[in-house]
């Protein structure tokens, strides 16, 4: 036999191998890993048999459990399969059994908690047809892709129930921080069976006193998890950083749509439509401007575009500037498209320049960002999309 047991204690194992060289290295190699998996396997099978009991009756929630005798049941490691006789447990009226090696060895399914998490790992980068060939090719491991499939959505489940109680933790900065930026933002996306559902992500940004980014937590959930239960996750992350900057500038950040300033509102102390949103705005105008001379549109587009993002004061003068254009002959043709571009133009970019001013006195060491008085009224970002 290629690996066996010299001696097994209590808390180790000592497994001899031989290994059959092949005739060329690969074939070694080859070899080698089938041998190691060999030994991977019988010290598994001991490490598991540490976590069962000695057959003796338990108590669970107040009752009184037996053992039935052992069980032998292979489960799945990342060296290969393991068969383990192990105690099972009933109550006196019969119905489902109690492993108690799978609770404390903390099982997933029939895998070892380490393969459960090098199988998550993979199926997070890849297909489950790609995880199979991975374990094959680089593992010596022979998996069938349901046992992937169900393994990673067990894993999912667990870490999705166990979030309730999580947070992320967020890292000391080694610098004051002035500002912390709160985002959110989702897109609706079509499930086969259930229709369109939204995808969310959120991000909880802080910022020194320069408006250089310190550290970002990233918060997300898939289509299927649902908004509300993203939106309750969000909430503690929020409270949580806010709790650690109190003195902070409270800063909002979204793409305009009308619940997402909801929810963003009463945390935060001034909001700001996103560039690139913002930005979008300035494409209308262009098209007003220069509705046939399309190079000219581009090259025109490009140049505010860039003054927006870097110039202080850009979005008002930008917003001057159009006003003084409404006389130009080709904009009365298209007067109620403009009228409402200019509006909805003048309301996001006046808060994106509020930002922009904001950072430039900190940087100038004039003031320190001050809090506003909260208001109770929500016409100042309704309608921004």
């Amino acid at each position: 036999m290629p690996a066996s047991i010299v001696s097994s204690e209590a808390n180790s194992v000592t497994i001899q191998i031989t290994i059959p060289f092949g005739t060329t290295m690969l074939g070694s190699e080859n070899e080698i890993q089938q041998g190691l998996n060999l030994a991977g396997q019988l010290a598994t099978e001991k490490a598991l048999e540490q976590f069962d009991s000695d057959g003796s009756p338990i108590e669970r929630s107040g009752q009184r459990w037996t053992s039935k005798g052992k069980d032998a049941k292979v489960y799945q490691s990342p060296y290969g399969p393991v068969q383990v006789a192990r105690h099972l447990y009933q109550t006196s009226e019969g119905g489902s059994t109690f492993c108690p090696l799978e609770t404390d060895a903390r099982m997933i399914r029939t895998a070892t908690p380490r393969f459960a998490k090098q199988i998550s790992h993979k199926y997070a980068e890849m297909s489950s047809v790609r995880v199979a060939e991975d374990l094959n090719e680089n593992h010596g491991r022979v998996v069938a892709r349901s046992f992937i499939q169900n393994l990673a959505d067990t894993v999912g489940t667990v870490a999705m129930a166990k979030e309730e109680d999580w947070h992320y933790q967020t890292p000391k900065v080694s610098e004051p921080v002035a500002t912390v930026s709160l985002g959110l933002d989702g897109t609706c996306m079509l499930l086969c069976e259930e229709g369109g559902r939204q995808a969310m992500v959120g991000t909880l940004s802080l910022y020194n006193a320069q408006g250089e980014r310190l550290h970002t937590t990233y918060v997300a959930a898939p289509p299927e998890y649902g908004r509300h239960l993203f939106l309750d996750r969000m909430s503690r992350e929020v409270e949580h950083v806010l709790s650690l900057y109190p003195d902070a500038h409270r800063q909002g950040l979204a793409d305009g749509a009308p619940e997402n300033w909801d929810f963003l509102g009463p945390y935060v102390d001034s909001q700001v439509l996103d560039f690139y949103h913002a930005s979008g705005y300035l494409e209308t105008v262009a098209k007003v401007l220069f509705p046939r001379r399309r190079k000219h549109r581009q090259a025109w587009l490009e140049k505010q575009a860039h003054r927006l993002k870097h110039d202080v004061g850009a979005a008002v003068a930008l917003l001057d500037e159009f006003k003084k254009s409404t006389s130009m002959p080709s904009v009365p043709r298209k007067k109620n498209r403009w009228s409402r571009s200019s509006r909805i133009f003048a309301i996001t970019t006046l808060k994106w320049i509020t930002l922009k001013l904001r950072q430039k006195i900190v940087r100038l060491g004039r003031e320190s960002p001050k809090r506003p008085a909260k208001s109770s009224s929500s016409n100042d970002y309704v309608g921004l999309g």
